[in-house]
């Protein structure tokens, strides 16, 4: 097909870095070269047994018809059981729209809320996809710059600054993904305080790695009534259930929003697979705690996280902060731009993740993927011995530059 006879929509958008890093470590994997992939954020866990049985009881009854579009009623007052239970939080039913992932929940809100020209305020690092929907909706993403040095968090003043009469949507992750960085309560709402001032300014609360987060409760934004109704809430199974294929997600809103969502996916996708539904019910009616997997799986990240830094603290240059969830770390690896193995000169964080890739045979992703330049991103959704051997192979390459 002659590339100019595509869509001026579809042009536009960029491949997802993290998938493309995939996608190119298993090419390498595939010409029989032994590359250790830390670039896909997917916990490397499996699906709870319970879970896994109610899927396949799901198919046994045959809950294998077309689905309402926003999902089953079932899972629906699951979701707003959930949403009171683990946040405080109260919603009807009907404000609950169920999704193919979060992903989509995400994409609803964006094409639902956004007009061409219309200012989206995204604080980086940010997740890869946040700007490129904003693309899809004709909007405008507006990017604040955080670093390490401020554990990758933006501040109500900062926000404040970049809010202008164009400014329709603020979207961010808690706990982050690329940087793992939690937002407290108080922080929220300062926050939440300055958005609330424009009254025609919304808020996409991406809270998909709740789960995993390694300093207590979970805080969202949506649990201030002065800016409840201005927020949408996207949630899902895949990261905290260890359920990525199964494709769930969901957002929580005012009741006019999860209405313009039904519309919408009523018309692209329609209700998501019944037997991942049936699934996802299973998962959200046990507390988290009663998962023994789920808990085991939260116990294991941590100490993964303390142990991939631990290992980063002997690679010369590599600036590191402690992440307070998901399961990533954000290293910082200005040290190394400019540098050269005699062959080739590393311009860049991509250079840098593609020079790994080849010659360390460890598949990362460049920080400017997620607006963060001179970072690099390691997935620790992987066994210790991948990480040990990973570091090893990295300090190894990276001693070449010079």
């Amino acid at each position: 097909m002659i590339h100019h006879h595509l869509s001026n929509r579809v042009n536009s958008l960029s491949e997802s870095a993290t998938l493309q890093m995939t996608r190119r470590s298993r090419e390498l994997k595939d010409a029989g070269i032994d590359v250790i992939n830390l670039s896909i954020g997917e916990p490397d866990f499996d699906t709870p047994e319970s879970v896994k049985a109610a899927g396949i009881d799901a198919i046994q009854k045959n809950i294998t018809h077309y689905p309402p579009v926003a999902g089953f009623n079932e899972l629906r007052k699951a979701i707003t059981a959930k949403l009171k239970r683990d946040n405080n939080l109260d919603y009807a039913m009907n404000q609950i729209i169920v999704s193919g992932g979060a992903k989509q929940s995400i994409a609803n809100a964006l094409l639902c809320l956004v007009n061409p020209g219309d200012e989206v305020i995204i604080p980086a690092p940010y997740w890869v996809s946040y700007p490129e929907m904003v693309k899809l909706a004709e909007g405008k993403s507006v990017i604040i710059p955080s670093s390490i040095e401020t554990n990758f968090k933006v501040t109500a003043e900062q926000v404040e600054k970049y809010i202008t009469p164009k400014s329709k949507l603020f979207i961010f992750s808690s706990p982050c993904n690329p940087s793992g960085s939690v937002y407290s309560k108080d922080e929220l709402e300062a926050i939440a305080k300055v958005l609330a001032k424009k009254d025609d300014l919304y808020v996409v609360s991406d809270e998909i790695y709740e789960m995993i987060n390694f300093v207590g409760k979970h805080e969202s934004i949506a649990q201030f009534d002065f800016i409840k109704d201005r927020v949408v809430v996207v949630n899902g199974v895949s990261k905290g259930f260890a359920m990525t294929g199964w494709r769930i997600g969901y957002s929580a809103s005012n009741k006019a929003i999860a209405d313009a969502c039904n519309t919408l996916q009523g018309q692209y996708t329609s209700g998501s697979a019944t037997i991942s539904q049936m699934a996802s019910l299973k998962a959200l009616q046990a507390a988290p705690s009663e998962l023994v997997e789920v808990a085991e799986m939260q116990r294991q990240f941590r100490e993964r996280r303390d142990y991939l830094l631990k290992l980063l603290a002997d690679v010369p240059g590599m600036k590191t902060n402690v992440a307070d969830g998901a399961f990533y770390v954000f290293p910082e690896v200005s040290y190394y731009i400019g540098k050269s193995d005699g062959d080739k000169i590393i311009k860049d964080d991509t250079d840098l993740c593609l020079y790994l890739l080849d010659k360390a045979h460890v598949a990362l992703v460049p920080g400017s993927a997620f607006g963060g330049v001179n970072y690099i991103r390691f997935s620790y959704a992987c066994s210790k011995d991948d990480l040990t051997e990973s570091v090893k192979r990295i300090k190894k390459a990276l001693e070449q530059l010079k």
